[in-house]
């Protein structure tokens, strides 16, 4: 089994740098899924009020007889639940779904700049870590002027910046300010969906290793420092994506694949997505 490296938060928690995630795994084939990610040996699981699979999520875990503290579990606050009093019942709610007391990591999931309620949404989400029910708080998809009004505005620093991050849109400005922020960057549609895989370079160095082209692209997300869950509900394709530590890239084919970088996202523009779910 892989040994997963830790991260150090900046309140001082702990997370695994490699996770998997359930964007897109239907509710009814959650807790199948989750309980084999675990047995293949992931103990980082990211879910989202959205994706609507946070109970099949938590009965993973418990079906899996492993302690809740060898688990860490992020999940995030649904659209349109940014009002204080909205997001703390919405957090209460994903408690009640996953079946715990805690969480270890809570996003607010988009920033949707137009309806400009997520500085009280972070206020919210400070709350609830202030009282221990999230180990730790942190924001997704948000730019540099989105974290800049929370730094003026409020006393939190977020712990995370869960973000579109792969060699075709390397983010490498945005990940910089979170560093320098404090802030661990997590890098979402690592593999651009599957984009990446055919490109030539990537092709080119998974034969020059003897790996695949998504552990390929998965390593260079590791050694870049980001926190990476790649998603399959594959079993075969989810022990590929958890064997990743043992081989490492030279400084060369981690330049070649940062230079595929062309801005280009597989999701919304967080500066134009307003969307909320009905």
């Amino acid at each position: 089994m892989s040994t997963v490296p830790n991260v150090l938060l900046n309140n001082g928690v702990l997370i695994p740098q490699l996770g998997f995630g359930t964007f897109k795994v239907p509710p009814e084939k959650a807790e199948e899924v989750t309980l084999q990610a675990l047995e293949i040996g992931y103990r980082h699981l990211d879910t989202a009020q959205m994706y609507g699979n946070e109970r099949g999520v938590g009965a993973g875990v418990r079906a899996s007889g492993l302690p809740r503290e060898e688990i860490f579990v992020t999940t995030k606050l649904n659209n349109g639940r940014h009002g204080r009093d909205q997001a703390l019942a919405a957090f209460d709610a994903s408690l009640d779904a996953l079946g715990f007391d805690y969480v270890d990591l809570f996003l607010v999931h988009w920033p949707l700049p137009a309806r400009d309620q997520y500085v009280e949404a972070w206020r919210a989400l400070a709350e609830i870590a202030a009282d221990g029910r999230a180990r730790a708080i942190g924001v997704s998809n948000f730019h540099q002027e989105h974290l800049r009004r929370l730094a003026d505005e409020c006393e939190v620093v977020p712990a995370v910046n869960q973000i579109e991050v792969h060699p075709y849109l390397t983010q490498d400005a945005l990940r910089a300010f979170d560093a320098e922020a404090g802030i661990a960057t997590e890098a979402w549609s690592p593999l651009a969906r599957g984009r990446v895989l055919d490109d030539p370079v990537v092709v080119q160095v998974a034969d020059a290793v003897a790996r695949t082209p998504s552990q390929v692209v998965l390593r260079w997300a590791i050694q870049r420092g980001d926190i990476v869950f790649p998603k399959s509900s594959d079993p075969g394709r989810m022990a590929e994506n958890f064997d990743l530590f043992d081989f490492d890239l030279s400084e060369q084919q981690m330049a070649a694949i940062s230079a595929l970088n062309r801005d280009e996202r597989t999701g919304p523009n967080p500066d134009e997505f307003n969307w909320i779910p009905q």
